[in-house]
């Protein structure tokens, strides 16, 4: 079993642009932000969230590097207007 969100998996993350990859670390990272002030104040609930995040976060990474190294491919990005 892999730890984190399973909307973060490598197969959907293969499925991403690199732009939406780096949307949704900065978004990861402000849930990493909030998740460690809970922590400090006493008020985090599911201490395992803060590993799933940071696992995350290093998955997204991860897929970005290959892309920079030629192992991977990224989807090719659609401008939403249909060619004619």
């Amino acid at each position: 079993m892999t730890i984190g969100t399973p909307d973060y998996s490598i197969k959907n993350l293969n499925e991403k642009t690199d732009a939406e990859i780096e949307d949704l670390i900065k978004k990861s990272k402000e849930e990493l932000f909030n998740l460690r002030f809970q922590k400090a104040t006493s008020q985090l609930e599911n201490n395992s969230r803060i590993k799933a995040v940071k696992a995350d976060v290093s998955r997204m990474y991860t897929v970005l590097r290959e892309r920079e190294l030629g192992i991977t491919t990224a989807p090719e990005e659609t401008s939403g207007k249909a060619e004619k």
